[in-house]
């Protein structure tokens, strides 16, 4: 199995949710690191290293990170959630993963949320939008290389453009999507921002995976693409603070009490997970049966809208891992689990 070399590496730009989700929570670690700008196959900036040496992972996602099998070959590998995970098994200070096997679950289970629901929010504002699409397409190759010739930044704003609206369609951002999708970004404010009143982090008084997940699809959301950045200003003035404040977090001292109590957990946090069912557990469900269907698309109903959208087998595999995980718990932790899915109406999630 390869492993994590110090400092860890990895590829990204400064414009993508994963990429930062996994900075933030390295800063937060401690974890020594090695940031190498640019996009792997695409763009690059040539000042960190001779990219063409480096593998590409299939396919080439962001960020992408470079462990060391054993004799010393280079892996690329992606994928932030297992990522995050297998950094934990090798760097155990400052984890982010709850030592409580049921919160860490609710951990995961939120982490999901922001990773595959949060960034239909993200990808929709950033690419529906004129003046988001200009913004994002003007600035992303600069992000990356301030000296690029600026022919050669057009031609690849022009391409890079029409490649992520072409996109829209497979994150379920549609005509008839872009209702639902608005309306959850505005409750997810709205109800992170109750949160944010009482508790530092989602899971509590220290960070989790689920934090970092938040906060990479926040930096866009937020910070970056002017039409949820408005609604942030608007709707949460505090989860706006908080995205600032998780930017880097290595100055934070945390204790293993700092986490929420599972048998306890706060009302703020539960509404927030009563929003995953409403919005994030229908369509991981419909997903799920159009592609044991053979089905290439399917349509649902979200918060009572209609909801339609191509089959995604990648989110079919969410679905098969939070319920192995539910599996995994045993005795009181999965009966502490079981009771907050009740309660949350999020128990379809785990049946099945």
């Amino acid at each position: 199995m390869s492993e994590f070399s110090l400092p860890v590496r990895l590829q990204g730009i400064h414009a993508s949710p994963y990429t930062r989700k996994a900075v933030g929570a390295l800063r937060y670690r401690r974890i020594p690191y090695r940031f190498i700008l640019g996009q792997p196959g695409l763009l690059a900036d040539s000042g960190h290293v001779d990219t063409e040496s480096l593998p590409i992972a299939k396919p080439p996602l962001l960020p992408t990170f470079y462990t060391q099998d054993e004799v010393g070959n280079d892996q690329a590998v992606t994928d932030s959630t297992p990522i995050l995970e297998q950094l934990d098994r090798q760097f155990s200070e400052r984890s982010v993963h709850p030592s409580s096997p049921a919160l860490n679950f609710i951990n995961y289970l939120l982490e999901d949320y922001a990773d595959e629901w949060l960034t239909r929010c993200m990808f929709h504002f950033r690419w529906a939008f004129d003046a988001d699409i200009d913004k994002a397409g003007t600035l992303i190759p600069y992000l990356t290389s301030p000296s690029i010739p600026e022919a050669m930044a057009k031609a690849f704003k022009g391409e890079f453009v029409k490649r992520q609206i072409g996109r829209l369609s497979f994150v379920g951002s549609n005509s008839v999507t872009a209702p639902v999708i608005e309306a959850s970004y505005i409750r997810f404010l709205q109800l992170m921002d109750a949160h944010l009143a009482r508790h530092s982090f989602l899971m509590g008084a220290r960070p989790g995976s689920c934090d970092f997940a938040a906060f990479g699809q926040l930096t866009c959301l937020t910070h970056f693409d002017p039409t949820p950045m408005a609604l942030a200003v608007k709707h949460g003035p505090r989860t706006y603070g908080w995205t600032e404040r998780v930017e880097d977090l290595c100055g934070y001292e945390v204790e293993e009490g700092d986490w929420l109590n599972p048998h306890e957990l706060p009302d703020t946090l539960m509404a927030l997970l009563k929003e995953v069912a409403r919005t994030h557990m229908p369509q991981l469900l419909a997903n799920a049966k159009a592609l044991q269907a053979g089905e290439k698309n399917f349509e649902t109903e979200i918060d009572g809208l209609p909801w339609t959208q191509p089959s995604f087998p990648y989110q079919g595999k969410c679905l098969l891992w939070i319920r192995e995980r539910y599996n995994k718990l045993t005795g009181n932790d999965q009966t502490v689990v079981q009771d907050i899915l009740v309660t949350a109406g999020l128990l379809p999630l785990i049946e099945g």
